[in-house]
């Protein structure tokens, strides 16, 4: 994994703390480090520079500015980047850091002691770049008219990926993804060419209902292939919270295909915050119509352990960035038991996404009786016939009858 392209600033009252971290960042092959003695000067240079930083490492005591007000000044400027402390945390500290970071706005990675080693700054630029996988991995975003082709062409289309029990080993969900399939010139394009553009063209609700059409109707042959009741999944942007119809629009497209609210699990990201008093209501009314709620993304965004018992979710899914390499990283595993002990005191469930590697598998096998798991190691994205085809393989391999 390359960390070239990655523009790093580290913050620390210590020359020999700041060349120590040059010396390891340029052994990990990254060629755009900058070094700051003062919190309040690293302030200003990123106010100042032209290219954002993507991450800052930043220790905590400090004269004049300590790292906990660097991080808070950052959040409230805007700054869209990771914050690393380098500093020693026990597990108290690090649920205070995480919930200040986001109360604030600021995305917290993560921790390195000191003294600093090259594997755990690693570990992190690793946790950083799932964060910032830049889009033309897929490609460029589509355009209007290519949008607007594949809406009037009924392109949009569901790919499947479950979330598994690992006590019971049944699928208990399938997360509904969206892909625009374009029969004619034969290809697929993946939804970070196209969600942002229907965001921005108000198209997104098009994209959904399309999306969710399509899915319900395959629902039934879906369940005929399951030996235990499984829910569909679908994302929806805290921009769709606004159209206070939604809930009435969705509870109709499921009356037409014979469903029920309670067989549908809805998810927010945390990437946006919900930020009015239209989107809470709108939430709270898609409960009370009988909706399953998920909070997606947990960990990028600006919801804190603490507020998860104040709104009406009744599932919450960890982001790949605190499960990549949760084997290793304190800090993620301290977040992690926080939020499965919290699921267990408030009745909600807690999903592991972007489960890649065997070690993180069995890292959370401890909490396998209260996480429900997704990820490529348990299931790519799948349409109906390939998922129907995975959902025998993963029945013969667990001893279900189908």
């Amino acid at each position: 994994m390359s960390f070239k392209t990655q523009r790093i600033l580290v913050v620390d009252d210590s020359q020999a703390i700041l060349m120590v971290m040059q010396a390891i960042l340029a052994e990990l092959g990254v060629e755009h480090v900058t070094c700051c003695e003062s919190a309040q000067d690293a302030l200003s240079l990123v106010e100042k520079q032209a290219e954002p930083f993507d991450a800052i490492f930043t220790d905590l005591n400090m004269p004049e500015m300590d790292g906990m007000e660097l991080i808070r000044q950052l959040g409230q400027n805007g700054y869209q980047g990771g914050v690393i402390i380098i500093s020693e945390m026990d597990r108290r500290i690090i649920d205070l850091a995480s919930n200040l970071a986001r109360q604030n706005r600021a995305l917290l990675l993560g921790n390195i002691a000191k003294p600093i080693q090259l594997v755990e700054v690693e570990r992190l630029l690793k946790k950083l770049n799932t964060l910032t996988r830049p889009q033309t991995e897929d490609g460029q975003l589509i355009s209007e008219a290519e949008l607007l082709h594949a809406l009037s062409n009924s392109e949009i289309t569901p790919f499947y990926q479950p979330k598994v029990n690992r006590a019971t080993q049944q699928i208990e969900s399938l997360e509904v993804l969206a892909r625009i399939v374009s029969e004619q010139h034969g290809f697929t394009i993946l939804p970070a060419r196209f969600i942002d553009v229907a965001e921005d063209l108000d198209l997104i609700n098009l994209v959904t209902f399309q999306l969710f059409e399509k899915a319900t109707a395959e629902y039934e042959a879906l369940k005929e292939e399951l030996p235990n009741p499984c829910k569909l999944a679908f994302n929806l942007s805290p921009i769709q919270l606004e159209d206070m119809n939604c809930p009435a629009k969705l509870s109709l497209i499921l009356e037409l295909n014979h469903l029920k609210p309670s067989d549908i699990i809805l998810e927010i990201t945390e990437q946006k915050p919900l930020a009015n008093a239209n989107q809470l209501e709108t939430l709270n009314r898609l409960r009370m119509h009988g909706f399953d709620i998920s909070l997606d993304d947990f960990g990028t965004g600006f919801t804190n352990i603490n507020q998860l018992k104040s709104l009406p979710f009744t599932e919450i899914k960890i982001d790949r960035s605190l499960i990549t390499h949760i084997d290793s990283d304190y800090f993620s595993q301290v977040i992690t038991k926080s939020l499965v002990d919290l699921a267990i005191k408030e009745g909600f469930k807690v999903v592991a996404e972007g489960v890649e590697r065997i070690e993180e598998l069995q890292y959370l096998e401890r909490y396998k009786h209260d996480l429900l798991m997704q990820g490529f190691l348990i299931g790519k994205p799948k349409a109906k016939n390939e998922l129907i085809r995975w959902i025998h393989s993963w029945l013969r391999m667990t001893n279900f009858n189908s």
